[in-house]
């Protein structure tokens, strides 16, 4: 588990869930297997780390707009607007 976790720590909301299920998916899921099936070739090693890109940006976007709704003591936590 990520250090940044904070273990025992309730659900404080269903965002803060959000926010550590996306936390979770980015940091600790391997796809590896799913890249060693598609990306068989220069073409399509080429799409599967643009969609991977494209896949991480989404998961930090999410991850983003939930920061303000953490618990305040959350390691990022930021105020709305930074």
């Amino acid at each position: 588990m990520s250090e940044k976790r904070q273990s025992g720590k309730k659900a404080a909301s269903v965002s803060h869930v959000e926010y550590m299920i996306l936390e979770c998916l980015k940091n600790e899921v391997d796809l590896s297997d799913v890249q060693a099936d598609m990306a068989i070739d220069a073409v399509s090693k080429k799409r599967f780390d643009k969609g991977g890109q494209n896949v991480l940006g989404l998961i930090q976007n999410m991850m983003d707009r939930r920061k303000h709704k953490l618990p305040k003591d959350h390691i990022d936590y930021t105020e709305k607007g930074e």
